[in-house]
């Protein structure tokens, strides 16, 4: 099998990726496959993974909860006015309550 060349196929005129890619258009390249190795699925794995949300401590779990419209209004702008989300304005809050009572 023939090595890449050190050019990238979207910099190549149409005759250099011809020459380049010609010898998938031959019968039988599959032939000359290979089953994934253990350390190549787990590779293919993580670069398939959508990126989300960064973990922080032990990950995060979805909740419903149910708040009054005027206590959420105003949480609401709190967050905005401290340029957060509200997951996180309820967390900290959550966070600050733990750390009084345990005091």
């Amino acid at each position: 099998m023939k090595k890449r060349k050190s050019k990238r196929y979207q910099d190549m005129n149409a005759a250099e990726l011809a020459d380049a890619t010609k010898e998938y258009e031959q019968p039988g390249t599959i032939d000359r496959t290979r089953p994934m190795t253990s350390a190549e699925r787990a590779e293919e794995r993580k670069a398939r993974r959508r990126a989300g949300r960064p973990r922080i401590g032990r990950g995060s779990e979805r909740i419903n909860i149910t708040i009054e419209r005027g206590l959420l209004a105003e949480a609401d702008a709190v967050a905005r006015r401290w340029k957060i989300g509200r997951s996180e304005l309820i967390a900290k809050s959550l966070q600050q309550m733990l750390i009084r009572k345990a005091v």
